[in-house]
């Protein structure tokens, strides 16, 4: 049986977010160890090396010139920023946390999609969307007692991560997606050997460390390609609810591999977020089908 293209979009982003967050346990794991810029470095050029080795058999690699079409160099640039945030975090806050304020991830790219593609977005998917960054703001507590400057590094990069996926979707049709993952994962290496210094210095590594990169590269290379295809297969507002199966990841994998337990404050948050940016789906759909 044929799958729909929704479908298709819709089982590519759960491949990603399986990847994504497998790769983020695999870096929080070796953060004690090296530094944000160190870990983008050896991951993106491991990365880049895999991906180059399958667009070339494939004969899907695009040319160099591609890279500065204006949309695809764009995605680099919030792919990075994005990176550098998120990364930034993941060795101070539980995984869990950190995957749950992603969760409004979704909500960011509809607030994104009305301002600035002018997408239609009615009374109730912008109390959707408020309400959802209440949610956030229940999970980060800001205050003396739950507040960590790690939460917002994690809200940045939700919202970078937001205008990547917007852009994605302005990619022209005829850029393989291996090309676009190629990029993305040099503009990480490239971005790495800028911060490297700046963050405290190249640390010696060991072969254990460097397998578990290894795995990190594989793994983010999995979420990168999926991700891009889903993006530019099925429809946002039907694929991006999908997002949300990456909490499960981060919560068992949390606490099975770091023993962390999640609090009533990020259940509770998540809850919200959750509720909100299926409810802004369900408002999209009505809207689509003119009721």
């Amino acid at each position: 049986m044929k799958l729909s293209r929704n479908t298709t979009g819709a089982i590519l982003m759960m491949m990603s977010m399986a990847g994504f967050t497998c790769n983020d346990a695999v870096i929080k794991s070796v953060t004690p160890y090296m530094n944000v810029g160190q870990i983008m470095l050896i991951r993106g050029i491991l990365t880049s090396i895999l991906v180059y080795i399958i667009a070339r058999r494939m004969n899907a690699l695009d040319h160099i010139r591609t890279l500065f079409q204006p949309m695809v160099a764009l995605r680099v640039l919030f792919e990075v920023t994005a990176a550098i945030a998120y990364l930034s975090a993941l060795g101070q806050i539980p995984l869990g946390n950190a995957a749950s304020i992603l969760q409004s991830l979704p909500l960011a790219v509809t607030l994104g999609a009305a301002l600035f593609l002018g997408e239609p977005v009615g009374w109730r998917r912008w109390t959707a969307i408020i309400v959802g960054f209440i949610g956030v703001m229940i999970i980060i507590r800001p205050g003396p007692e739950g507040f960590t400057l790690a939460s917002l590094y994690v809200v940045g990069s939700v919202f970078s991560a937001a205008a990547r996926d917007l852009v994605t979707k302005r990619i022209h049709a005829g850029v393989s997606s291996l090309s676009v993952t190629l990029f993305s994962a040099a503009g990480n290496a490239v971005a790495g050997a800028l911060l490297v210094q700046p963050f405290g210095g190249w640390q010696p590594m060991t072969g254990e460390l460097f397998w578990l990169l290894a795995l990190a590269s594989v793994l983010v290379f999995v979420g990168y390609q999926a991700i891009i295809m889903a993006m530019r297969t099925g429809e946002i507002s039907f694929i991006a609810p999908f997002r949300y199966t990456s909490l499960l990841w981060a919560v068992g994998l949390g606490l099975v591999v770091f023993g962390e337990v999640p609090d009533v404050w990020m259940m509770t948050g998540t809850a919200i977020v959750i509720a909100s940016g299926l409810y802004a789906f369900y408002r999209e759909n009505k809207r689509k089908a003119g009721l």
